[in-house]
């Protein structure tokens, strides 16, 4: 291969291009080009002659996706039109529209998002008489989900059940897979289990795929759950030319079902495998890697490496610390608005991560206040808002009118009679005769409907007129094209004059021009390929498809969504125990969670590039309540030389003039080595003490905090009376 780019992989990267055969498992750590790999070494097998066709790569999200084919026709000038690439949900989503009648599943499905679900749990609880308090949604979802990806269907799931609480998920996974069937509906984790369905009862197909692909590639290897592995194995069954690439070091979704077992165990399923370590950090300082490095060397599950850069020694990590968490959020902006000062760095090459989203209030807040400009990722989705979701349930249900959660979503909206006791009446027939709400509308409209309907007579004409309302978008949709589509949708069922009396109705009319802007990349088609390609498009967008790179704004992200992005500068706030780690890890008493909790703070620290900053509360607001909190744990196994506590920061004003308290972390290294012990110095109520910062004062109260003592102190000049943790004050007496 003549192209200059692989001469300059080194020599660990260009192994990983050139072994071809058989299976390989790259064991690709943060910053070590992981991507780059990928693509050199499908234009690597496409100059050798390969058909992109009989090529195939998956990964987790849309964002690497087109990442991997924009390098390939930027970088490598290849067509990546035949190409397989794309996510696993997307990849299976093609095979089941392409094969999964075989199976009953139709054609033009429908694809259930999240909040679709939620309301189909909810549903299915209502009609079993669950209390929704005792039974969680949430929680149902979450236990379904576990089972799909582990493909155990309902049926499969109920033989297993071991106590009462699992005979009532049982019944509402049931009823809830009854809900997406009369709805010609899948959800995510059908999408997969299905897929696997298909493959595994119909050996010709799963061929079909194993003959075609003779190079298969599956990038995040460590974020694969068991549906996924297997669907793997049964497309690359013959040739076995398998090459997958993770870091079981960023395995952080178990949440999801993904199985660090799958990449800790490929050798033994694969014995001939060739395992190869991209060990060759680009990305970031000697500093953070060696900091990160002796963060993750603490976990037992994990694939031994070890990380290098040639990269400079840089700045040391800053520790700082806030009173509360309104405090942290303005040193934060100190720091970045003297960093901005520097005229080194602008807003896009700066993030601020934390562990749950609830963290960025406070920073958002404190951004308003000072005019910062930021995007927040993960926030309330496009595709989320309700004129948006309204408009899609239209298109939902003009592509597949059995769709009943996005019937019952606007079959009132905009009103017209058809009110809560109407729909209950429908759907009660519907279920007593196993169909969609839709059947039920139209044979309660042609007068057929067995039992007849309780229903008034001007409910029954509301019925009637919705029903034609859907029926002649059905015939609209067949003359014309996506776009006109949904003008007619607005037009024909009053949403658009339902707009117009509305408090947002600029807000809401600009974001449906918005949408329609996204739709015109589908107008050349036909109106139903058009509909389900933009469908299921909608349908795969995930949080971090949002995120722009080039916007000039500060990055609010959390933790797991991080994962795949890099920025010169980092802020890890939140830097406490029971928010990283999680107090649900420590609760679990499971030594597994937390090791993803380390694996987590893993993550954060190697997205850094230049500087990293990790900042803790002295105090934190928690469900309403505001205690003291601890350290965490993975600040104490920081090293030493890595490390500097206090700001960095000379800038003491933000833009309002509003002065920040410049206090320095009350902890030191002696502290943080001792892994947050007590202070071995006694106090008692009237003691004269000093603190760095705040000066001379005395206590004045005193009471035992978890295994260590709150401390109020009325300190004489600087900041009144304040609340410090005895082993973190680095208190002197007098």
């Amino acid at each position: 291969m003549n192209n200059p780019l692989i001469t300059s992989l080194n020599s660990e990267q260009k192994l990983a291009v050139e072994t071809t055969e058989g299976p390989v498992l790259v064991i690709a750590g943060p910053g070590s080009g992981k991507t780059r790999v990928i693509t050199t070494r499908v234009s690597y097998l496409i100059n050798n002659g390969i058909n992109p066709f009989n090529i195939g790569v998956l990964t987790f999200t849309n964002k690497a996706a087109k990442e991997i084919k924009e390098r390939l026709e930027n970088e490598f000038h290849l067509d990546s039109h035949h190409l397989t690439t794309g996510t696993f949900h997307s990849f299976c989503s093609k095979v089941l529209r392409q094969h999964g009648s075989i199976i009953g599943i139709p054609n033009n499905f429908v694809i259930f998002d999240d909040g679709d679900q939620v309301d189909a749990i909810k549903r299915s609880l209502l009609e079993l008489e669950l209390d929704p308090k005792q039974f969680s949604p949430r929680v149902m979802l979450s236990i379904i989900s576990n089972a799909k990806s582990e493909l155990k269907n309902y049926e499969t799931f109920q033989l297993n059940k071991t106590n009462y609480f699992d005979e009532k998920v049982g019944q509402v996974y049931e009823r809830y897979s009854e809900i997406l069937h009369n709805s010609s509906a899948l959800d995510f984790d059908d999408l997969l289990m299905n897929t696997h369905m298909l493959f595994d009862s119909q050996p010709q197909i799963s061929e079909k795929y194993d003959n075609r692909f003779d190079y298969f590639m599956v990038d995040e290897f460590q974020d694969t759950n068991i549906a996924q592995y297997q669907i793997t194995k049964l497309i690359c069954n013959k040739k076995q030319n398998l090459c997958v690439v993770g870091d079981p070091d960023q395995s952080i979704y178990s949440w999801r079902n993904a199985d660090i077992r799958n990449i800790l165990s490929f050798q033994k399923d694969y014995p001939k495998t060739k395992i190869i370590s991209l060990e060759q950090n680009y990305r970031s300082t000697k500093t953070i890697l060696n900091a990160a490095q002796k963060i993750i060397e603490k976990n037992d599950q994990r694939v031994d490496k070890k990380l290098w850069t040639s990269n400079d020694q840089g700045s040391m990590i800053s520790i700082l610390e806030g009173y509360d968490q309104d405090e942290e959020a303005q040193i934060t902006l100190s720091e970045i608005k003297t960093l901005i000062q520097s005229k080194k760095y602008s807003l896009s090459d700066i993030a601020v991560m934390y562990r749950v989203n609830a963290q960025s209030r406070a920073l958002e807040m404190a951004c308003q206040r000072n005019s910062i400009p930021y995007q927040l990722i993960g926030g309330i989705k496009f595709y989320h808002r309700k004129e948006i979701k309204d408009l899609i349930a239209y298109l939902r249900i003009v592509l597949n009118p059995n769709d009943d959660i996005s019937l019952a979503r606007v079959i009132n909206t905009p009103t017209r009679g058809i009110g809560k006791k109407s729909l209950d009446e429908i759907s009660r027939i519907a279920i007593l005769q196993n169909q969609s709400l839709y059947q039920t509308i139209v044979n309660i409209s042609d007068g057929s409907s067995n039992p007849q309907p309780q229903i008034g007579k001007r409910g029954l004409t509301a019925i009637k007129n919705f029903n034609d309302i859907i029926e002649n978008l059905a015939v609209v949709s067949k003359k014309t094209n996506l776009l006109n589509l949904i003008d007619e949708i607005l037009d024909v069922t009053g949403y658009e004059k339902f707009l117009l009396n509305d408090e947002q109705m600029e807000e809401r009319f600009e974001n449906i021009d918005e949408f329609k802007t996204s739709a015109s990349a589908y107008e050349d088609l036909s109106t139903v390929e058009a509909l389900n390609e933009f469908l299921e498009s909608i349908s795969l967008v995930a949080d971090i498809d949002n995120f722009d790179a080039e916007e000039h704004a500060l990055t609010l992200i959390t933790l797991h969504q991080s994962k795949g992005l890099e920025f010169p500068i980092v802020f890890m706030i939140g830097m406490e125990e029971n928010l990283l780690p999680h107090r649900r890890a420590i609760e679990s008493g499971d030594p597994h969670e937390l090791e993803e909790e380390r694996r987590l703070c893993y993550v954060g620290m190697t997205r850094a590039k230049d500087k990293l900053f990790m900042l803790k509360c002295f105090r934190r607001a928690f469900q309403g309540s505001s205690e003291p909190s601890l350290p965490s744990r993975f600040l104490a196994d920081l090293p030493k030389e890595n490390i500097v506590f206090g700001s960095t920061s000379k800038f003491n004003y933000l833009s309002e003039n509003q002065p920040i308290r410049k206090t320095k972390i009350h902890v030191d290294s002696q502290s943080l080595s001792n892994k947050l012990k007590p202070s071995n110095i006694t106090f008692s109520l009237g003691d004269k003490v000093i603190h760095q910062t705040f000066g001379e004062g005395i206590i004045t109260n005193s009471k035992q905090v978890s295994n260590d003592y709150e401390l109020t102190i009325a300190f004489k000049n600087s900041g009144g009376i304040k609340k410090l943790l005895a082993s973190l004050a680095n208190l002197s007496k007098v």
